[in-house]
């Protein structure tokens, strides 16, 4: 089973993401951060499950409501690790 990891900078993705929301829909923030961690660990049995971007990485997109959330991952096969590099919302212009 691939392991899956947080890169510091798609922590910190989470981290803002989630005080937008403490500050915009407090009884959405737990819920929405709770979203976003299950469908990352979908990538432990289907590691290629992102679509295909630039430079060999995926990109996994979560769906919330009507809108939803990107998360940028490479896939080492040989390790057998995805690396979650970046996380925004899908109404974001591009990744932080």
């Amino acid at each position: 089973m691939t392991r899956w990891l947080l890169a510091p900078e798609a922590a910190d993705n989470l981290d803002r993401l989630t005080e937008f929301l403490q500050e915009t829909a407090p009884n959405m923030a737990v819920e929405t951060v709770d979203l976003i961690l299950d469908a990352l660990g979908v990538l432990a049995r289907h590691p290629r499950m992102g679509r295909p971007v630039r430079s060999g990485l995926r990109e996994l997109v979560i769906s919330c409501g009507r809108t939803g959330y990107l998360a940028l991952y490479s896939h080492d096969e040989q390790a057998d690790i995805a690396l979650v590099l970046a996380i925004r919302h899908q109404r974001e212009q591009d990744y932080h």
